[in-house]
């Protein structure tokens, strides 16, 4: 069965996607620990990132990089953390979360629960400083 990620791929359903190219796509956290908190996902779906074919798992994090600089200019922040868990989700994926505090990425805590049209706007926002 297709994860999650595959679907929103797919567009069978909706996402706040941020960037995308043939290999690569890039969209909010539906359920984020701060805002503008981005999953930046391979199109292959797999689901242990070092399962990965050195080309995609290089490429996955240079295109990162280029989603990260673009939430840096939007949202404040002292940088962008970078966290692979993996274990949520089948299918591999990379957490950008924009931190001014150690907390900031304590994936422990409560998740914020922003509105479509909040995620709608931070989304908007970042796409515009790409």
């Amino acid at each position: 069965m297709a994860s999650i990620f595959t679907k929103i791929i797919n567009r069978e359903i909706p996402g706040h996607i941020l960037a995308e190219d043939d290999n690569y796509i890039a969209f909010l956290d539906v359920n984020p620990l701060v805002e503008g908190h981005t999953l930046v996902v391979p199109k292959k779906e797999v689901d242990y990132m070092y399962d990965l074919d050195d080309e995609t798992l290089g490429g996955l994090h240079v295109f990162a990089k280029g989603v990260a600089k673009a939430i840096e200019k939007t949202i404040p922040c002292q940088r962008i953390g970078v966290a692979v868990i993996g274990i949520e989700v089948p299918h591999t994926h990379v957490h950008l979360v924009p931190l001014n505090t150690m907390d900031d990425i304590n994936f422990t805590r409560p998740k914020l629960q922003p509105s479509q049209d909040e995620l709608k706007g931070v989304a908007e926002k970042i796409r515009s400083n790409f």
